[in-house]
């Protein structure tokens, strides 16, 4: 899937969550989009289990 499709789709997506449910589900929309996103990049780049573990343990001095 090419990424100007991706983006009309989730275009298309905010555009109904702000019309039907408000500026609330417009960021709700958006907000999980974008973490979705980031977790697919990650995945996809052959992100481990342990990375995700180290980027949220406190850093120990």
């Amino acid at each position: 899937m090419s990424r100007a499709l991706t983006g009309m789709i989730a275009g298309m997506a905010l555009a109904f969550a702000g019309y039907f449910g408000g500026f609330g589900a417009f960021l709700l929309v958006g907000a999980l989009g974008a973490v979705g996103y980031a977790l697919g990049a990650w995945l996809e780049g052959g992100g481990r289990p342990e990375d995700l573990r180290g980027m949220f343990e406190r850093s120990r001095r």
